[in-house]
């Protein structure tokens, strides 16, 4: 894989740790992360033209309330449109608090209400429930975008790997539902095919990345005991894409995920959805938050946040 990278990614990618994941370690690997986030956080200038609070929304029923935060400009000029965001980490880590930097960032630049949702993670809660969480924001955000100063008419949803997995749940499941409208969706390199059969899920293997067994461990504890697999716990297996929202998707070309994006987009054209798709040369799984200051990385962020905005203001 190393040679292969990206000649700038390939300057820096020495540097990353070798991180294994295992049941046993999860919850001190989950600390470790989130008291490294809560540092850089910490280290960054407050953004004093965004507003950022938290709530408790309704979940589904017989579900816990939903941990929600709220990202919106401190001066709203005009009714906005809303993003609802999915944070990734293999539907197993993460958390809505390690996106508030680049979350008040991104209000600024487009200029919208930004809902992120701090879903349950697997395996404590397999799925349904994360999915469940992110619709029952969707909903809640539909529902009271007027109150934030959003329009409920112009409401995307956007997230990375397993939050684009989500994301094209979240989808699928407001088209079958007949739930709120989704102006548009940003699935970004997403996990959404727990079979592990294409070539690019089995050929990475290197440890510093998401790859192979990574993938594996993450998909065996979000979808725990269920023997079927649901289309909307794993999109890759829906079989009609039709009325779904117009959408935007990228990944590396050495990412696990690149085949199943790649056939996700060609499906979404086949059945009529404006798609739009770009293929990285040289850059692994979510290069662009690892090494942010590369020209590829900001190449990227640039033009996924571009299509956002074109979309959320058209």
């Amino acid at each position: 894989m190393e040679k292969k990278l990206n000649p700038e990614l390939k300057q820096m990618f020495s540097v990353l740790p070798e991180v294994i994941y295992t049941q046993e370690n999860l919850a001190a690997k989950r600390k470790e992360m989130n008291e490294m986030l809560a540092g850089m956080v910490a280290s960054l200038p407050i953004n004093d033209a965004v507003l950022t609070s938290e709530r408790y929304v309704p979940g589904a029923e017989g579900d816990p309330d939903v941990r929600i935060k709220i990202y919106e400009p401190r001066v709203k000029e005009e009714t906005l449109p809303g993003v609802l965001y999915i944070h990734g980490g293999g539907y197993i880590l993460g958390s809505a608090d390690m996106m508030d930097p680049a979350l008040q960032q991104l209000v600024t630049e487009l200029n919208c209400v930004i809902v992120s949702v701090d879903y349950r993670l697997a395996p404590e809660h397999p799925f349904p429930a994360p999915l469940e969480d992110c619709y029952a924001a969707l909903k809640w955000f539909s529902e009271n975008a007027e109150e934030l100063g959003g329009d409920s008419s112009r409401i995307a949803v956007v997230g990375p790997s397993a939050g684009g997995g989500l994301t094209a749940a979240v989808s699928l499941l407001a088209r079958d539902r007949k739930g709120p409208s989704i102006i548009f969706q940003m699935p970004l390199y997403p996990m959404i095919d727990d079979r592990n059969i294409t070539k690019s899920s089995n050929e990475i293997t290197d440890e510093r990345v998401w790859n192979q067994a990574k993938n594996q461990l993450g998909w065996e504890m979000y979808l725990g005991e269920n023997g079927e697999v649901s289309q909307y716990a794993a999109p890759a297996r829906a079989t009609d894409l039709s009325g779904l929202p117009p959408t935007y998707t990228c990944v590396g070309d050495l990412d696990p995920f690149r085949d199943e994006t790649i056939d996700y987009v060609l499906r979404l054209t086949q059945a009529g959805v404006p798609t739009e798709f770009h293929l990285y040369p040289g850059c692994f799984h979510g290069f662009e938050e690892y090494f942010p200051t590369a020209e590829i990385s900001q190449r990227i962020v640039k033009e996924y946040n571009t299509a956002l905005k074109r979309a959320l203001h058209k």
